[in-house]
């Protein structure tokens, strides 16, 4: 009789073989899954810099846009201001012949609607009889006392001033006024008497 051939069944060796080859897949899915991971990371932080970057620049160019606009129109302003402080003297002239009552037919609607033209570009007139005298928007010509004012005040308007905005263009050349010297007066006896408390009798009764 022939001895059977040990080591178990026939089908244990391909079983384990399986089992062998079913680990490293495993395994290696599990190395796979580690570097995906990994990789995943360093995908998220290169596009957290690459989004940084992006923010950087559009900021950057926002604030270029907004210089060049600055620019752009700082340089609008000073090509309008060289216009109309150009046009100032004609201006003057219009307000002299209007003085005089030569301001008519034509002309009038020429000198009107330059007037007008200068307004909407922004230039403002300014400088009235009666108002305080302001040392940052008038230049006092002349100087006079009068007891009719109590501060300097303009009394005359010898030119007109003109502002763009809050820009003197030209201070109003004006005529001043300064209070009459002693004309300030001070509280009397009787007016301090008035004005103060009643000061005890220093008398007794006897």
């Amino acid at each position: 009789m022939t001895d059977k051939p040990q080591g178990g069944k026939p089908g244990d060796d391909s079983a384990a073989e399986e089992a062998v080859i079913k680990a490293a897949e495993e395994a290696a899915a599990a190395g796979g899954a580690g570097e995906g991971s990994e990789e995943l990371a360093t995908a998220k932080r290169e596009l957290a810099e690459r989004t940084a970057d992006l923010q950087r620049l559009q900021a950057e160019y926002q604030n270029y846009r907004k210089r060049v606009e600055r620019d752009r129109l700082t340089v609008r302003e000073i090509a309008v201001s060289n216009i109309l402080e150009s046009l100032i003297p004609v201006l003057d002239d219009i307000g002299r012949a209007r003085e005089h009552g030569e301001v008519t037919g034509g002309f009038k609607s020429v000198a009107e609607s330059l007037e007008m033209v200068v307004a909407k570009l922004g230039l403002q007139q300014f400088g009235k009889e009666g108002e305080p005298f302001d040392p940052t928007q008038h230049e006092a010509l002349m100087h006079s006392y009068s007891s009719d004012v109590t501060e300097d005040t303009c009394v005359q308007i010898l030119q007109p001033g003109y502002r763009i905005g809050e820009r003197i263009i030209r201070p109003a050349m004006v005529a001043v006024a300064e209070p009459q010297p002693g004309t300030q007066t001070t509280p009397g006896p009787d007016a301090e008497a008035e004005s103060g408390e009643d000061k005890p009798d220093g008398g007794s009764d006897s």
